[in-house]
């Protein structure tokens, strides 16, 4: 029976599946977009060796950074990492692309390239915010549940909208939620408090880690135009530059956003799912909810 570990980001939930599939004897499977892609392993906390700890991991850092995966494409993707994997642990923070994975998304409109690619130009020409915006006239659900910088996903509303003439919430709507039978969860979720230091204390390890010359490195080596359209937290802030001080805390700030989001989708959504605190609970605990004896 697969397992899926769940989470905003920064909670801790790889260290929980890798000590699940450790368990088990099972392999951590990675049901994130942004962690998939090659290139962005400090800036995404795509897990080192030593937080893998010898646990097999699969789907991390094996896609380019060329791939527009949509949640319903790299939900297949995952799918197939699952099935080839003995006790397989899913662990994710991405709602949507959780659906995708759980095969939970409603058909989707088919998108011409062309109209892609006319989106992706008005981003670069207006700036994201701007094309938030006009999202969020169009339908005020989908842009309501993004930031306004989230250009992948911002581009991505945009252009189902043009293609249907409908509105992307009800179009990116589940025909089923909750935990799929067949499977067990666990979200993982700290406190308020807890999870705004866990934030903070996690980019600046990433910062430490590097996290700046990443950016660097994949601007020289030609990816800028990729990651202006994939937009992953954090590393617009430092392609734009500026006193690393500042750009750290803005990206402390998005990502405590962002995380607020991740942590509300979780309990509205997998109201059923057990959840477990970190920070004030033991290991074992995780393990009961689990199912674990």
């Amino acid at each position: 029976m697969p397992i899926a570990i769940l989470g905003p980001t920064a909670s801790g939930k790889s260290a929980v599946a890798v000590a699940v599939a450790r368990r088990l004897g099972g392999t951590v499977v990675n049901g994130d977009p942004y962690q998939a892609l090659a290139g962005l392993a400090i800036g995404t906390g795509q897990p080192d060796a030593e937080e893998r700890g010898g646990v097999p991991h699969a789907g991390y850092g094996e896609l380019p950074l060329s791939a527009r995966p949509n949640p319903a494409e790299f939900g297949a993707w995952v799918r197939d990492r699952l099935a080839a994997c003995r006790e397989p642990v899913l662990v994710t923070g991405s709602g949507l692309y959780l659906r995708g994975i759980w095969n939970q998304l409603s058909p989707l409109p088919a998108v011409d390239p062309a109209l892609v690619e006319r989106v992706r130009r008005w981003g670069d020409r207006l700036g994201i915010p701007a094309l938030h915006r006009y999202l969020a006239a169009v339908d005020p659900a989908r842009a309501g549940a993004l930031h306004p910088n989230d250009g992948a996903r911002v581009q991505r509303a945009l252009a189902l909208h043009l293609a249907s003439g409908r509105a992307p919430s009800v179009l990116l709507s589940a025909p089923k939620t909750g935990v799929p039978e067949g499977w067990k969860a666990l979200v993982v979720s700290p406190g308020r408090e807890r999870r705004r230091a866990r934030v903070a204390a996690r980019v600046a390890a990433q910062v430490k880690a590097g996290w700046p010359a990443e950016v660097a490195a994949l601007v020289t080596a030609g990816h800028a135009a990729d990651l202006e359209v994939l937009r992953p937290l954090g590393y617009a802030r430092w392609m734009a530059g500026g006193a690393s001080d500042a750009v750290q805390a803005a990206i402390v700030q998005e990502t405590q956003a962002y995380a607020k989001r991740q942590d509300t989708w979780f309990r509205n959504q997998l109201p059923g799912a057990p959840a477990w605190d970190p920070d004030t609970e033991p290991l074992e605990a995780a393990f009961a909810r689990l199912g674990f004896s």
